[in-house]
């Protein structure tokens, strides 16, 4: 996504319009230099990368364009990583130390890196040279990172992303937003809620899979306190959005006017026919690592029951559940099975005011140590389900103890 100073937004009336690029031989010639530029510089430094962007800039009119193509090559498709003999810490350490015992001066520093570099090669087994080792000192500076990995995207898929970028820029200081997700295959619904799970969202959920649904999320400009890690939360939800097929949203915004200063209310709308490209898969999604990791583990037990992702979707009052797993026994016997891992206070006493409403005696939770539910205010004695607790991973073995022989 891009920073708030790469936001490109206009206002007609009331309504926020973003830039949007047309994928036309003008953008598309400038996103083909922009990405050749960074294949080139595949190898050196992000400061010699940001000179070379600074001269491709050049006096261009288009000076932002250009700026946030080059951000979104830099953070969702580029690699920097630190390259120093030994962390740079540590680096600067031996040789400060050494250093220290000689008088301050050209012949000095070269002696004290000479030999420095005849210990790392000995203790490192491989030649390091003394370059090397005045190359590493500052290699944490951020600047001095080396552009490693690059994985290069086509001009159009370039323009893509920088025409979504700008739409989630919208949605940084949202107070309130509805979507309509009409009639849809299911999995699509699921795909969505399971976004709204893995982002944290706080969202009130009405309707069904036969007609659609009516999801109404708080923005980070209606909390107490405005949030920038849930506007950003927020924005991500967008191209999961994207996949499903029949969808319209309507938002309401709190911007800052340039010339009073004073925060004024905007809206902006989006629907199914908006032409932006989602780059986020459309197949299945773990909410967790903890849940990969108990998949990954249940394939390898000896076990009667099935473990399976696809799971109807749990009608409540204003939401819905969508548990993580559902496991089958060949008699034709169910239950559901919810991993709660990390997550806010708020978050928790929703899920559990969720598993109360559902009135559902199939339910197993699987429920962190990690988590403080006390200070949540949340006492699993009043939950009707079957309760697992796991620390750091979840063991099937743990889940087949509460099921029934």
């Amino acid at each position: 996504m891009l920073p708030t100073d790469l936001l490109i937004h206009r206002l007609q009336g009331e309504t926020i319009v973003p830039k949007r690029l047309p994928i036309d031989d003008k953008y598309l010639n400038m996103a083909a230099s922009l990405i050749d530029l960074f294949v080139e510089a595949r190898g050196c430094s992000q400061g010699e990368l940001d000179r070379q962007l600074r001269e491709f800039e050049g006096d261009s009119p288009d000076y932002r364009i250009i700026r946030g193509l080059a951000h979104i090559l830099r953070s969702s498709f580029s690699t920097f990583e630190v390259v120093s003999p030994l962390e740079p810490v540590e680096l600067r350490r031996q040789v400060f130390t050494m250093a220290a015992n000689r008088v301050p001066c050209r012949q000095s520093t070269e002696k004290t890196l000479d030999e420095l570099a005849t210990q790392l090669s000995q203790q490192l087994e491989r030649e390091v040279l003394p370059s090397e080792i005045k190359d590493g000192l500052y290699a944490d500076l951020n600047e001095n990172k080396i552009l490693t990995e690059l994985e290069t995207p086509t001009p159009e898929a370039l323009l893509h992303r920088y025409n979504l970028s700008q739409v989630q820029g919208i949605f940084y200081k949202a107070s309130h937003i509805v979507i309509t997700a009409h009639r849809n295959v299911p999995g699509e619904y699921k795909l969505l809620f399971r976004y709204l799970k893995l982002f944290q969202l706080m969202a009130y959920i009405e309707g069904d899979a036969d007609y659609g649904f009516t999801i109404t999320i708080d923005g980070p400009a209606s909390l107490f306190k405005t949030s920038t890690r849930y506007g950003l939360a927020l924005a991500k939800m967008i191209p999961a959005l994207l996949h499903v097929t029949r969808w319209s949203l309507q938002a309401t915004l709190q911007h800052k006017d340039v010339y009073t200063g004073k925060y004024k209310t905007g809206y902006f709308s989006l629907n199914s026919d908006c032409g932006l490209v989602s780059h986020y898969p459309p197949g299945k999604t773990y909410d967790s690592a903890i849940e990969q990791g108990f998949c990954d583990r249940w394939e390898k037990t000896k076990t009667e029951w099935q473990l399976e992702r696809e799971v109807d979707l749990v009608p409540i009052p204003g939401s819905v559940m969508i548990p993580d797993f559902r496991l089958v026994h060949p008699d034709g016997r169910t239950f559901l099975l919810e991993i709660i891992g990390y997550w806010r206070p708020e978050y928790l006493q929703k899920k559990f005011a969720q598993v109360r409403k559902s009135d559902r005696e199939d339910i197993i939770l699987a429920i962190s140590e990690r988590l403080n539910l006390e200070k949540a205010g949340i006492d699993v004695r009043h939950v009707p389900a079957r309760v697992v607790w796991f620390k750091d991973k979840l063991l099937p073995k743990l889940v087949l103890e509460v099921l029934p022989d």
